[in-house]
């Protein structure tokens, strides 16, 4: 959800800003530009749409050893080119990209440039004219810049350029991520990681309410006040060859394939030198001291902490309540009282979930984050942190990061059942190894899912899903894949809840993707079939090994039940990426959404 991006040192900026950007599509955006500053002054290119389209409006000979891009996920203002960044001040002088929302930026509209007419409709256009007015009082940029920020309320990540210094690009940060990229004769600034690992693997962290003075030669690090810090860099562990798509047409389709690869390196990663599952031990007895855990996540994480609930009640007897974040930092629920709090999120920098942790660290309770990415924002203000281990992951739809969420749950609970002596009665990490041998079965079964969504979702425009037990939390996800990427309206529902008012939607043919994977509930779910095609529905039958029946549509290899959200999800993801394959949606990149969520 936007991204930015900044170059100083001796090359040309434009193509390294272009690069960066594109790694930063995977984010989700509707706008792009950059700004390069010259010898003859700033140069500002910005388009609507993709970042193809912007370069493609940008002239080949434009040149600037400085300068700064941004994509653009719509807050304030409509989609357009007008409200793309960057943004500049009414001299020019100033040109600004931010990620985040100022709330408090109408006020500060009133309060100090009421005389100033704007050219757009965004909070980031109020901030960069405040920063001329501030030097049109006598202040130095930097003194500006730091007394605009003190004004802020709200979440921001900004990169600043003067076209009256080539020599620096001033960043700052709050509740929004940012790195600096160093090097030794150029620096640059991304959102992410991924957006300049092509130049550099040396990264510093901001901190909220940090800024950095970015100059080709070194970094200046400071709080709002001016008091100088000092912080060395770190390895960022990403391998550049990992974010591309190779022979792949999409990375949606090449993620959804390594998965089986997630679970073997999953194992490998959380086991000891026996081949015995270990957690660490810290993690571990912070676990077992609380008296409930509180899961807090957003969309697909959220639906991994429902059936990581699952797991942690039924195999260390552990009560777990799980949340929406959203919802959850205001409207807190009672507490128990030693709760603890896990925080699951793919790319550690969720802005609602980051909201409900500030709220927690305030009341002194430990947190733990399941997260792709150590070092992110989640993963450094909490007490502790486990690792996807899933590589990264590019296309908008959550795949691997989700099952891998799913595995390691799997293992906090079967950690903490065998601290507590409770025998679940089969070996996790084995049956992981059988679930990335399943997985692999499936992804090899592409022809029979494209089939199956070219029969059922080619051409409606709803579907449902159904399931029990632990098969409805899936059934979720799976709803979630398809709309998502299809556009199709789709809903997950527990088998039995249907009936109870939203079977007035069944009509001739809607499609209702059934699951039975479950011994305990699978006559009840294969009832709830018989009730929706009584009404016309046209059922889809997903079924495990072992418990199929005659008219089964897809038979999943076997698995222990206890961990077969892990496979069932697999053909739900394929039907979706094929059904929106073949209604011409775009798969990795789909409209209105984006990836890295870091505005509440």
């Amino acid at each position: 959800m936007c991204g930015i991006v900044g170059y100083i040192g001796n090359e040309n900026a434009k193509e390294i800003l272009l690069k960066g950007l594109d790694k930063l599509e995977y984010r989700g955006y509707d706008s792009a530009g950059i700004s390069l500053l010259t010898d003859e002054g700033v140069e500002v290119f910005k388009e609507k749409g993709r970042i193809a389209v912007l370069r493609d409006s940008i002239p080949t000979a434009a040149d600037g050893h400085i300068g700064i891009g941004h994509t653009r996920w719509a807050t304030h203002g409509v989609p357009s080119k007008r409200n793309a960044h960057p943004h500049q001040s009414t001299t020019e002088r100033f040109t600004l990209v931010h990620n985040g929302v100022i709330e408090n930026y109408e006020q500060l509209k009133n309060d100090y440039l009421s005389n100033v007419t704007f050219n757009s409709d965004t909070d980031t256009e109020v901030i960069v004219q405040l920063i001329e007015y501030h030097v049109n009082k006598g202040l130095s940029v930097e003194e500006a810049f730091r007394s605009t920020l003190q004004l802020i309320k709200g979440s921001y990540a900004f990169a600043l350029l003067d076209n009256q210094d080539q020599d620096v690009i001033y960043v700052a940060k709050n509740k929004s991520p940012l790195l600096i990229g160093v090097a030794e004769d150029f620096n640059v600034v991304a959102s992410d990681a991924m957006a300049m690992i092509q130049v550099t693997n040396q990264f510093i962290e901001l901190m909220d309410k940090e800024v950095i003075l970015v100059r080709k030669d070194g970094v200046e690090l400071m709080d709002l006040n001016g008091e100088r810090k000092e912080r060395e860099p770190f390895t960022a562990q990403l391998d550049a060859s990992d974010i591309e798509k190779g022979t792949y047409p999409h990375f949606m389709l090449k993620e959804i394939d390594e998965q089986p690869l997630v679970m073997r390196n999953i194992i490998q990663q959380y086991q000891n030198e026996n081949h015995e599952l270990v957690l660490d031990e810290e993690i571990r007895n912070a676990l077992l001291k609380a008296d409930r855990l509180y899961i807090i996540a957003c969309g697909t994480s959220y639906h991994a902490g429902l059936v990581g609930k699952q797991f942690i009640e039924k195999m260390a007897g552990i009560p777990v309540e799980v949340h929406v974040a959203s919802e959850f930092s205001y409207n807190m629920p009672l507490l128990s009282e030693r709760p603890l709090f896990i925080y699951i999120s793919q790319s550690g920098e969720t802005a609602d979930s980051r909201a409900v942790l500030v709220e927690t660290n305030k009341l002194g309770h430990k947190a733990l984050t399941i997260t792709n990415v150590p070092g992110s924002t989640l993963s450094r203000e909490a007490d502790y942190t486990l690792a996807l281990h899933a590589g990264p992951e590019i296309a908008v739809a959550s795949t691997k990061a989700y099952t891998a969420q799913l595995a390691v749950l799997a293992i906090v609970a079967a950690d903490l059942a065998k601290a507590k002596g409770k025998d679940f009665g089969f070996n996790l990490l084995k049956e992981l190894a059988i679930v990335g041998t399943a997985m692999e079965t499936i992804c090899g079964q592409k022809d029979e899912l494209e089939k199956i969504a070219k029969e059922y979702l080619e051409t409606t425009r709803n579907a449902f899903f159904i399931g029990r037990n632990v098969d409805f939390y899936v059934s979720l996800e799976g709803a979630l894949k398809l709309k998502e990427i299809s556009y199709i309206q789709a809903e997950g529902f527990a088998g039995g809840e249907l009936k109870h008012g939203t079977i007035a939607l069944i009509e001739e043919g809607t499609p209702v993707v059934a699951l039975a994977t479950q011994s305990s509930v699978n006559l009840s779910i294969r009832g709830n079939v018989k009730e929706v095609v009584a009404r016309g529905a046209n059922p889809c039958i997903i079924s495990m090994q072992g418990l199929n029946m005659e008219g089964d549509r897809f038979i999943l290899p076997k698995v222990n039940e206890v961990l077969a959200p892990l496979v069932t999800i697999l053909p739900l993801q394929l039907i979706s990426y094929y059904a929106a394959l073949h209604r011409d949606c775009d798969v990795d990149k789909p409209r209105n959404l984006a990836k890295s969520v870091t505005v509440e």
